[in-house]
């Protein structure tokens, strides 16, 4: 089973996640609703995947990833970004900085698990 921390401000769009991936049966799912408090759950959690919004108050989704990254035993966990941020060249950049893939957003509630499996 794959741990996934979700880490999303607006409630409605971890709702969605959250039924979207409760049907997912090889996915175990965590979500936050900030960095601060991703960081603390992912010490604990030890996500193999971090599905991060990329704009979220206090802390960006890349820094959230940085500050998981560099603990201990996560150098190599998993990123996706979720992002409203549509240009192709921004989703270029996060490519090339590590991540898996990136979601825009609005997405499809129906293909997220087929999409976090074929990016693990």
């Amino acid at each position: 089973m794959r741990k996934i921390l979700h880490v999303e401000d607006d409630e409605d769009i971890r709702t969605i996640v959250d039924i979207a991936l409760s049907f997912a049966e090889d996915f175990e799912l965590r979500q936050c609703h900030d960095g601060p408090s991703a960081i603390e759950a992912a010490q604990i959690f030890q996500p193999d995947l971090l599905l991060l919004d990329f704009m979220m108050p206090d802390m960006t989704g890349r820094e959230v990833h940085a500050a998981i990254s560099g603990m201990p035993g996560m150098e190599n966990v998993g990123t996706i970004y979720v992002t409203a941020k549509a240009e192709d060249s921004f989703s270029e950049t996060l490519l090339l900085e590590g991540a898996l893939k990136v979601i825009t957003k609005p997405f499809d509630p129906m293909t997220l698990a087929a999409q976090l499996r074929e990016a693990l």
